[in-house]
């Protein structure tokens, strides 16, 4: 597993606990009340850690190698999962996905972002940041969705859309523009979830919807904090006080009326025990489909487009 800085001193101690643990096997000495005082000081570390991360550290746990990714979630909550594949127009774009699939016995239209694990895996996928084809295939899944009467869950994992030349040669801000455009006319329910990084219009190419969460140590900004970094003071290693001001995490994001909800995530971060955050994920996807099941198209629509309509109010002292 790879390492945060702040994650060293858990994963001594887990290290220690698996050294006790095959000690005791091997010598066959009976060490379990060792064991669990160092179990104990284990659970208490973690608490005391993760209860009290800084945005940069979320940030960078909402990275980690081994979280999740759309793939894994598929294959942990959903079943009969079909990628479907192009855009009709110039390629297929690996770096985002759709697909149809069922979900507790539900067929659901899945669109979002793949990372890889390894670099090999990252370079295929572009690191997560979508290309205009894979928008324009994401377009496909929405008027297929709405055909069928599927409802859309959009999990979002992307640091920002690829911004190279060939992208914007092939139209990459019209795409994500007509995507944020047309999502709000979509004719079925749209449950959006930031499962890792949700950075700038890259995410907001899937990101309208009528439910909208993010994981506990996910982020979900403007731009990144790196980027961030770099124009403001032009020193990308201001990136932990870019993060800061962005107030770009979940609880700040809740507060503000930016995400309907904060996916609670197993003590650590969602890499170290994925079932429990697939769970968790699962949990909030059905319930949303519960609330929005019986709402007219028109009332859909409607909401959809006055919640997004209300953010970002602005208030100005009295005079």
């Amino acid at each position: 597993m790879a390492e945060l800085d702040f994650e060293r001193p858990i994963l001594e101690l887990e290290r220690k606990i698996s050294e006790l643990k095959s000690f005791s096997q091997d010598k066959n000495i009976n060490l379990s009340d060792e064991i669990g005082g160092f179990q104990e000081k284990l659970e208490s570390l973690k608490r005391e850690i993760y209860g009290a991360l800084t945005p940069w550290q979320k940030v960078q746990v909402s990275r980690h190698s081994d979280r999740p990714t759309l793939l894994d979630y598929t294959s942990m909550i959903m079943d009969d999962f079909i990628e479907l594949h192009g855009d009709r127009c110039f390629g297929d774009d690996k770096a985002l996905i759709t697909g149809l699939a069922k979900i507790d016995g539900r067929r659901v239209a899945i669109v979002g972002h793949q990372k890889g694990r390894d670099t090999k895996e990252n370079l295929e996928r572009n690191f997560g940041c979508a290309h205009p084809e894979g928008y324009r295939k994401a377009a496909r899944i929405f008027s297929l969705a709405e055909r069928f009467s599927l409802p859309v869950i959009s999990l979002i994992d992307t640091p920002g859309a690829y911004p190279g030349v060939g992208a914007e040669e092939r139209g990459q801000a019209h795409s994500i523009a007509e995507n944020i455009r047309d999502m709000f006319q979509v004719k079925t329910p749209i449950i959006v979830v930031i499962i890792g990084e949700g950075g700038s219009g890259g995410a907001l190419g899937i990101g309208i919807g009528d439910r909208v969460a993010m994981f506990e140590y996910s982020y979900y900004s403007v731009i990144s904090p790196e980027g961030c970094a770099a124009i403001l003071w032009r020193d990308r290693a201001m990136a932990e006080q870019a993060s800061k001001a962005l107030r770009l995490n979940a609880e700040d994001l809740l507060s503000f009326g930016i995400i309907d909800e904060a996916i609670e995530e197993p003590l650590g971060g969602a890499h170290r025990e994925p079932e429990v955050a697939a769970n968790n994920l699962k949990d909030f996807i059905l319930k949303s489909l519960d609330e929005l099941k019986d709402m007219s198209v028109e009332k859909l629509i409607e909401k959809r487009y006055e919640k997004f309509r209300k953010l970002g109010p602005i208030s100005e002292p009295s005079s």
